[in-house]
């Protein structure tokens, strides 16, 4: 198993609290500092399950289109998207709890063209308007197919942080990590109207290897 590079600090922390709650209790004796320490060895277990981020294999191929997102789906629908390419796409929404894997990976092989970062409120990341409405951070990927996609780190009503490793001009690969955001939130996809969506509302999807659209050959 590994660990979000962001995450590492917290984990220490958490490492470092539970180490005194033991030295403490074994100095002491002390039932009530006994149970201290074990509810922060809990904390440990917990810090460390949330900023796991585990290897991922998954289909590959040049038009497939895969999740960016451990979750769930929730929203498989067509739209404006005036904030980013402003045109007409389809949009599939995949929400994250606090119990999801929280690394963001790229959906498709391709170079980033743009990348917008909007702040807003924190509202709950399941609600439709909290795709206009939100902190969010956006990336504009060009495929080798010359197709338009694009993918946005919604912040939601308990995460207050949305990391971006990459910015304008980088080369990313399917799969490839890009990004974290901490505590539940949501992660949207705007696809070309051609595209063939395969996600179903409901779906549960992981980050790198579910197949969540295709795109035709040529963009």
């Amino acid at each position: 198993m590994t660990f979000a590079r962001e995450g590492i600090p917290f984990i220490l922390i958490a490492l470092g609290l539970a180490a005194v709650g033991f030295t403490a209790a074994l100095m002491r004796r002390s039932w009530p500092l006994w149970l201290v320490a074990f509810v922060l060895t809990v904390l440990v277990i917990w810090v460390a399950y949330f900023f796991r981020d585990p290897e991922r294999t998954g289909p590959r191929g040049r038009d497939l289109v895969i999740s960016p997102a451990d979750g769930r789906v929730i929203e498989v629908v067509e739209v404006d998207e005036p904030a980013f390419l402003q045109g007409r796409a389809i949009r599939i929404s995949v929400f994250m709890n606090v119990f999801n894997v929280h690394s963001n990976r790229a959906p498709v092989d391709g170079a980033v063209q743009k990348r917008w970062y909007h702040s807003g409120s924190f509202l709950n990341a399941a609600l439709d308007k909290a795709s206009s409405d939100n902190e969010r951070n956006a990336l504009w990927f060009r495929t080798r197919s010359g197709h338009d996609v694009t993918c946005v780190q919604i912040a939601g009503l308990i995460a207050r942080r949305i990391l971006c490793y990459v910015e304008e001009g980088a080369q990313l690969v399917r799969g490839q990590r890009y990004g974290f955001i901490r505590f539940g939130s949501r992660v949207d996809v705007y696809l070309p109207l051609d595209a063939e969506v395969q996600a179903t509302l409901g779906d549960k999807v992981y980050a790198a290897e579910s197949v969540i659209a295709r795109l035709p050959e040529n963009g």
